[in-house]
C-alpha cells in the first residue's frame, strides 16, 4: 500500500489539503468526472426504481393532499380528513395554527366515531386548548378513543386517559364514565 493512502478514514475530512473526491473505499480517483459519473448513476438508479415501482418521490411515503382537498373532504362530512385538517390547525401546518378550528374539526370528527379526533379532542380538553378544560369532557374522549384502540396504542391511551382519571374527584369520574358509556351505547 502507498504511504499517501495510510491515512486514517476519519482524518480524510479534518485535513483542508485532502479532497472527498481522491478517495472512495481507499482508492484514489482517476479524475473528478468519474466521481461525479458515480454519483449521478447512483441517483438516477434510485429515480428510476422508485418511478419503476410506481411510489411518489417525497420523503414520506404519504403524498401530502392540498388544503383545499382535505377541506373539501372535510366540509363534505369525511371524518378522517376532519381529523388531518383539525390537526393542521393544531399544529399550523399550512394554514395559521388555530386551536379553536382545530377543536371545531376534531369534535365533527368525533362524534362521527373517528378514534384519531377522539384523542385529539380529549387531549384538548385536558390542556383547554380551543376549549375550556374539563377534565370530565377529557376523559370522555379518551376513554371511547381507548375502546377503540389495539395494543400498545390501547395500552397508551388507557394510561392517559388514568392519568386524566387522578386529576378527577370520584363524581367527576363517575359523571365520565356514565357520559362515555350513555355516548357508547347510542352510536
Amino acid at each position: 500500500m502507498r504511504s499517501d493512502f495510510n491515512v486514517p478514514r476519519f482524518a480524510i475530512f479534518t485535513k483542508p489539503n485532502l479532497r472527498l473526491s481522491q478517495f472512495v473505499d481507499g482508492h484514489k480517483l482517476k479524475d473528478s468526472a468519474t466521481f461525479v459519473a458515480i454519483i449521478v448513476a447512483v441517483l438516477c438508479a434510485a429515480i428510476f426504481s422508485a418511478t419503476a415501482a410506481g411510489r411518489p418521490l417525497t420523503y414520506a411515503s404519504v403524498r401530502y393532499q392540498s388544503i383545499a382537498a382535505i377541506l373539501a373532504r372535510a366540509q363534505r362530512g369525511d371524518p378522517a380528513a376532519e381529523t388531518r385538517l383539525g390537526w393542521l390547525y393544531s399544529t399550523g401546518r399550512g394554514v395559521p395554527q388555530n386551536y379553536y378550528e382545530a377543536a371545531k374539526w376534531f369534535y365533527r370528527a368525533a362524534t362521527r366515531g373517528n378514534a384519531a379526533a377522539q384523542y385529539e379532542l380529549g387531549m384538548a380538553y385536558n390542556k383547554g386548548q380551543g376549549v375550556p378544560r374539563d377534565y370530565v369532557l377529557s376523559y370522555l374522549w379518551l376513554n371511547l378513543s381507548a375502546a377503540q384502540a389495539v395494543g400498545a396504542d390501547r395500552e397508551y391511551k388507557v394510561t392517559l386517559r388514568d392519568a386524566i382519571a387522578s386529576k378527577m374527584t370520584p363524581q367527576q369520574l363517575l359523571t365520565a364514565q356514565q357520559l362515555a358509556l350513555k355516548w357508547a351505547k347510542s352510536h
